[in-house]
């Protein structure tokens, strides 16, 4: 089968196209036929050698991705939940051999089967954006009805489905993004846009209660912004696993009996993609595609994405849906 796998860590030049035996599934595994994957800023990270917290993980060849959607080709002798056939997306082992590939093992407890109404090309831009996204907005954020969220990099694959969760369980929801991503935030559930070079947030103060960074963009004084934005009681919760918090920033927070939290606490993969499962066919969330990759253009789905300014997701396509 064909892989994109990287030989030396660096830029996208080093990732190539190799020739690699199909794996076979271990027990609790399913081997997934892989019709599209996306594309992530952890796949570039990791590319290019990873961060303090990756680097010890990353043994070389390696391969690259984290989403799949495909068919279900083989189960472990342990597996019951799933049969030869399913239509299934999720996140595979990592560290592992990656889903821009053919074909590959996951343990099955990391997948679920696909919303019925999407394609493998929408499916396979969602797994690791929404399992981050619920993790944010709905286990640690605990958003409810009538609360008032903000979210900075809301145009992005994980801010833009923070956007769409919130939404979906009833909250006021203001976004940070460029002025030219406004209509499309509004289109996507945001009642409220700001632009995140300006960052004006006057009228916000003491009127948040949950702050969800999403941004790429590792900045200490947006952070110290959101903390003075929360309402009593409220939570800033990041996607920078790599960027601690600051104690300027902790005490500021603990100041108004608020807290900071980073995703992946609590995260769990099955729930959290089955409730997105179950927000998508009720039609209150969708997956954002911005362009579409065949996987020999790997390399250059990753300079796009390198550039921090892709709406919602690039996907590579696999192979061709029936």
């Amino acid at each position: 089968m064909k892989a994109i796998r990287i030989h030396a860590f660096g830029g996208p030049e080093q990732m190539q196209l190799d020739e690699v035996p199909r794996p076979v599934p271990a027990a609790d595994e399913i081997l997934v036929k892989v019709y599209a994957t996306s594309v992530n800023p952890a796949d570039y990270i990791i590319r290019q050698g990873g961060n303090e917290i990756l680097r010890p993980y990353l043994k070389l060849p390696l391969g690259l991705g984290l989403d799949a959607a495909g068919i279900v080709e083989e189960t472990g002798s342990e597996v019951r939940d799933f049969k030869k056939g399913d239509r299934v997306y999720g996140v595979p082992n990592f560290p592992g051999d990656g889903s821009y590939a053919e074909y590959l093992t996951a343990k099955a407890s990391q997948f679920v089967l696909m919303p019925r109404n999407i394609s493998f090309i929408e499916a396979g831009s969602l797994p690791s954006c929404a399992l981050t996204a619920w993790n944010g907005i709905v286990d640690l954020g605990k958003v409810q009805t009538g609360q008032r969220v903000l979210i900075h990099g809301a145009a992005g694959g994980v801010g833009s489905l923070a956007v769409q969760f919130a939404k979906a369980m009833g909250a006021y929801v203001i976004g940070t993004a460029s002025p030219h991503n406004f209509d499309f935030l509004k289109e996507h559930g945001a009642d409220e846009a700001i632009d995140y070079n300006k960052q004006s947030f006057d009228d916000l103060h003491g009127k948040i209660d949950v702050v969800f960074n999403a941004s790429p963009v590792r900045d200490h004084a947006a952070r110290l912004k959101s903390a003075d934005v929360l309402k009593e009681g409220g939570i800033f919760v990041c996607t920078q696993l790599d960027s601690p918090f600051a104690e300027e920033l902790t005490t500021a927070l603990a100041s108004k009996n608020a807290r900071a939290a980073h995703v992946g606490v609590g995260l769990a993969y099955a729930s959290n993609l089955s409730g997105t499962t179950q927000l998508i066919e009720a039609g209150k969330v969708k997956a954002v595609v911005s362009k579409i990759y065949p996987l020999q253009q790997a390399a250059d789905a990753h300079r796009e994405s390198e550039t921090k300014h892709v709406r919602g997701k690039i996907v590579l396509k696999i192979r061709d849906e029936n």
